[in-house]
């Protein structure tokens, strides 16, 4: 994202919690894209001070891996500034609504917006220190602000650099529109033996989504469109969101991953200690079934899921995630949670 929009014209500043990460960058001054994109991306600066990465911009593009908010909105609370956007790409499920509790416990008194995209609008795979391979774009990918009302004003901010952002309707959408939810733990897990006997020596989708993989995913998909019904959202399943992200047909689930293009050459995780599992356990597969069981919406599949994972790396992913404690929504009946996402109060 930084090298793109660099290598557009934009001015950007990268900031990485970890010193190391941005010092190739930071001597290079330069980010090389290749794949779909090609060319050189310059950056402004490079730096692990945050406070010196968000002085004087517009917008804050958030561009890790979920588990990783928490953090970063507690690193924000003493920097932010009025007028400024924090954008989470992605949101997983229920990131605005974590990064707003946040800040609404740390007294944090500044006119900031917060959005969300509802999955990373790149598909790419970090190549170097200061290079990445862009495998695609997606076509289009919904944002929403907290509150809903503020998401023109965000998308009319970012639009001039992607037109690939589309209006969702709030937070609530973006986050149980969370397709990563399905693509991601669930294949790590039942892949378990194949990653570990072969570091991943396969291909991720195309391989490791045979169609036992896809029914069991599709089971998934059914209680995450269910959670969504019962908040009077229309979930995409993740059937329909290939066809709208990547034209691929197919009238099942499986079909329609091996339909994907964007998906071959895109290989396996080397180990379990992914961010497939370390990400999407606690901050997609946990919100969703946190808030399908307060709402009274079976969520087994899900939870078995949640399950195996906290064995394999002997952790409890349901107490690390976010709960509907952590989201702030707990307790409150689906009109407040409502009023939430479009208004920003219950």
């Amino acid at each position: 994202m930084a090298g793109h929009l660099a290598a557009m014209g934009f001015p950007v500043n990268l900031w990485n919690r970890t010193a190391t990460r941005v010092e190739h960058i930071k001597l290079r001054g330069a980010i090389e894209l290749e794949g779909v994109i090609t060319g050189e991306g310059r950056v402004e600066l490079a730096t692990a001070d945050i406070k010196e990465a968000v002085e004087g911009v517009d917008v804050i593009m958030v561009a890790i891996p979920a588990m990783g908010h928490r953090e970063v909105a507690i690193a924000l609370t003493d920097v932010v500034r009025d007028g400024q956007t924090i954008v989470l790409n992605p949101g997983r499920t229920g990131g605005a609504l974590e990064v707003r509790a946040i800040f609404q416990k740390k007294g944090v008194t500044a006119d900031v917006t917060i959005a969300e995209a509802q999955t990373f609008l790149y598909t790419s795979r970090h190549v170097e220190p200061s290079s990445v391979h862009v495998f695609d774009i997606k076509n289009e990918v919904a944002l929403a602000a907290l509150p809903a009302y503020k998401t023109p004003e965000v998308l009319k901010r970012l639009r001039i650099a992607y037109p690939q952002f589309i209006p969702g309707n709030n937070v609530l959408q973006t986050g149980l529109d969370n397709i990563g939810a399905i693509f991601h733990p669930g294949v790590m897990i039942l892949n378990a033996g194949r990653i570990e006997s072969t570091h991943g020596d396969f291909e991720y989708y195309l391989e490791g989504i045979t169609p036992s993989v896809a029914a069991i995913l599709e089971a998934m998909d059914k209680e995450r469109v269910a959670v969504a019904a019962a908040l009077g959202i229309h979930a995409h399943t993740a059937r329909e969101w290939l066809y709208l992200t990547y034209d691929s047909p197919g009238r099942d689930l499986y079909q329609a991953v091996q339909s994907t293009p964007g998906y071959k050459g895109i290989t396996a995780p080397a180990h379990l200690n992914h961010r497939y599992i370390l990400e999407d356990v606690p901050m997609s597969l946990v919100p969703i079934a946190s808030i399908g069981e307060m709402l009274g919406v079976p969520v087994p599949t899900i939870r078995s899921v949640i399950h195996l994972a906290s064995i394999i790396h002997g952790r409890d992913f349901w107490k690390e995630g976010r709960t509907v404690d952590r989201l702030g929504i707990k307790g409150m009946s689906v009109k407040e949670i409502r009023l939430l996402a479009v208004g920003g109060e219950p």
